[in-house]
């Protein structure tokens, strides 16, 4: 009985020791796979992330006096884990539209620019600039330093509620321009002679 006892304990510790290991394993293998998928090779290896690499390389994000540089995680996905997995799920479907070639041609790009860019500058409002605040910190601005008008809004900035991305649109890629609204009585006219086309068919 004691020797069942024995061999039973024995096989809960080796147990353990698999299950143990294998947890050490996949959560290694897991980081491994999560710095990969942050790496701006690896966020623009899609050919119609193409455009989005060349405006980086010629922003002062990817290269500067001081040398500090950015990247696409920098800006795009968060610290914090459970946003950064919440991120990299929403960027699944940056995969689908890569597949069935959304913007696989300049021309496409500039279509889908506008509202690429109001999704960004959505998500980076709803957060407070987030991912711009890992570097840029207003406690931390030698406000001195800077231009009149860049210390008057940085000073300011927090008691008004402004966040960084209110300001800074366009610094790394295109501003896009934006969709002009169209006039109340050119879409009447438009809805009247689509409505008159519909008449004389039926």
């Amino acid at each position: 009985m004691a020797k069942t006892e024995g061999t039973s304990r024995k096989k809960i510790v080796v147990v353990s020791l698999i299950i143990f290991a294998a947890g050490v394993v996949f959560a290694g293998l897991f980081n491994v796979g999560l710095a990969y998928t942050n790496t701006t090779e690896f966020c623009t290896s899609c050919h119609s992330m193409k455009t989005n690499l060349e405006e980086l390389q010629q922003s002062t994000h990817w290269q500067n006096p001081s040398g500090v540089h950015a990247g696409c995680a920098n800006c795009h996905v968060p610290e914090p884990f459970v946003p950064k997995m919440i991120a990299k799920i929403i960027a699944a479907k940056d995969v689908y539209h890569e597949i069935i070639g959304t913007i696989d041609t300049p021309e496409k790009y500039e279509a889908h620019r506008w509202d690429m860019a109001s999704r960004v500058w959505a998500k980076m409002k709803a957060t407070d600039s987030r991912e711009c605040r890992s570097c840029h910190e207003y406690a931390h601005m030698a406000l001195d330093a800077q231009d009149r008008s860049a210390r008057n809004r940085h000073s300011n900035a927090p008691d008004k509620g402004d966040t960084c991305i209110d300001c800074h649109k366009g610094i790394v890629h295109t501003l896009p321009d934006e969709p002009e609204e169209p006039d109340v009585g050119t879409a009447q006219t438009q809805a009247d002679t689509a409505a008159d086309a519909k008449s004389k068919t039926e």
